[in-house]
């Protein structure tokens, strides 16, 4: 393994500081709850190890969102790096071949990197939409390819595959012997179809998710990865095992409970992501310098600046942060030009966000 630093963890609002930050639109996740906002306390836990596949009830829980999967189909992981990190280190070597699409979530190119397997990368345009093009990821498959690695709804982007699309990606891997995986982080944050989870498709489908975007408790780090091949679940939880041998009880506790009431907090959130994306729009709509494909998904969007070729990015983003306060995520932390730039929506409270939005065009004709 071949270890970097990922540019979006270096440059992460962590690790600047937060008290420099006024206006903070570079966050991929909703607002971080207390447990007291969801009404969680914790209960006097005997601190043992762990289920080392993860708490059943709260793999059940898991398991009950789609039709097909059971609890042994699950396997609860330290955030979705730490099940991106197993399924990459479980499933490509330096002599095999990966087929990923870009911009993407730093983890599920990084850590192949790391491995030195081989990338195919199917890039996504703006002016298609960002949208996956299956024939594309098609043409990249090779003898030696193990993997396809998809995200749905996407990051950077927002946007989200159509079910026919989804299903041709399943068929592909079916038919090509690999494997699929679709980072599923944002599903429950999908504004229109929830797609249904890719590992329910198909026993080469391997789907992940977590609490960490779409929940606001990132600080548990409660992931989970499915898969109905159960040899493959034994490899995974064989990796899990050599990392960290199982996951806190503690985590484990607070996800059983927020599972619990997922319908209740998804149905007071999703109407109020919905208007912050709304404000988004509105700002957009009337700034002739950003653009957007209108995210479908997610608590984020990839906004394009519409500057001349000559306009001085470094100097912009300088004085976006410095002048205004304001911190958006970069395009090049997504591998893409720095005209791109992510803005997360779901983060700020919406007075700030209104504030961070104001602040770029003022940054812009600064």
């Amino acid at each position: 393994m071949n270890y970097t630093r990922m540019v979006i963890e270096k440059e992460a609002p962590e690790e600047y500081g937060y008290d420099r930050i006024r206006y903070n639109l570079s966050e991929s996740s909703i607002a971080d709850q207390k447990l007291s906002d969801i009404g969680l306390s914790l209960p006097d836990l005997t601190l043992f190890y762990g289920e080392h596949r993860g708490d059943k009830e709260l793999r059940a829980l898991i398991a009950a969102q789609d039709a097909g999967i059971s609890p042994d189909d699950v396997l609860v992981t330290a955030g979705a790096a730490g099940a991106l990190f197993i399924i990459s280190t479980s499933l490509l070597s330096a002599s095999d071949h990966l087929v990923v699409i870009r911009p993407n979530y730093a983890t599920n190119i990084e850590t192949p990197r790391a491995i030195g397997c081989a990338i195919s990368f199917v890039d996504l345009a703006f002016e298609d939409g960002f949208a996956i093009d299956v024939e594309a990821i098609k043409a990249a498959i090779r003898p030696d390819t193990r993997l396809i690695s998809v995200t749905c709804p996407h990051n950077p982007t927002g946007t989200m595959m159509s079910r026919a699309d989804l299903d041709a990606l399943v068929a592909l891997a079916d038919a090509s012997a690999c494997h699929l995986l679709v980072d599923e982080t944002y599903r429950d944050l999908s504004y229109g179809t929830r797609l249904p989870s890719a590992a329910s498709l198909s026993p080469r489908a391997i789907s992940v998710s977590s609490l960490s975007k779409a929940f606001g408790i990132p600080g548990i780090r409660i992931c989970w990865l499915v898969t109905r091949d159960a040899a493959l679940q034994e490899t995974f939880l064989a990796a899990k095992e050599q990392i960290g041998i199982c996951g806190s009880v503690i985590d484990e506790a607070i996800a059983r409970g927020m599972l619990e009431r997922r319908d209740t907090f998804l149905a007071t959130l999703l109407p109020e992501m919905a208007k912050r994306r709304d404000i988004v729009q509105v700002w957009i709509d009337r700034e002739p310098l950003v653009d957007w494909v209108r995210p479908e998904g997610g608590g984020v969007g990839f906004p394009r600046l519409n500057v001349e070729p000559d306009f001085d990015l470094d100097r912009f983003y300088a004085k976006l942060l410095e002048s205004h306060g304001t911190y958006v995520g970069s395009g090049h932390w997504f591998e893409m030009p720095k005209r791109f730039f992510r803005v997360g929506f779901g983060w700020p409270a919406e007075a700030e966000l209104r504030g961070g939005l104001d602040a770029i065009s003022a940054a812009l004709r600064g």
